[in-house]
């Protein structure tokens, strides 16, 4: 199942651990800042899997990943030391 990789740019701080996460090398940091000086990260291929790793991991639960055109993976914040991912159906 092929994913698309949707990443709040304002919300990034740029820490990387998506980089490190995805199995895949699908996200590269940019090399432009965002408005607050941090390097969020991009998608760099179209490679994704749709694993999700990269929004679990995700400290600002800015990432988002979109599988085919009707799911989404969405992390739902973090509480304490444990962050969790539900699936969300486009009601579109």
């Amino acid at each position: 199942m092929a994913g698309k990789i949707i990443i709040n740019t304002e919300k990034c701080k740029g820490c990387g651990l998506c980089v490190v996460a995805c199995p895949k090398n699908c996200i590269v940091i940019c090399d432009e800042s965002n408005s607050k000086g941090y390097f969020p990260p991009r998608p760099a291929n179209g490679d994704c899997t749709g694993c999700c790793w990269c929004a679990i991991v995700c400290p600002d639960a800015a990432i988002e990943v979109q599988r085919d055109s009707s799911e989404r993976i969405k992390t739902l914040g973090h509480q304490g030391k444990n962050s969790r991912a539900t699936l969300v159906e486009d009601r579109a």
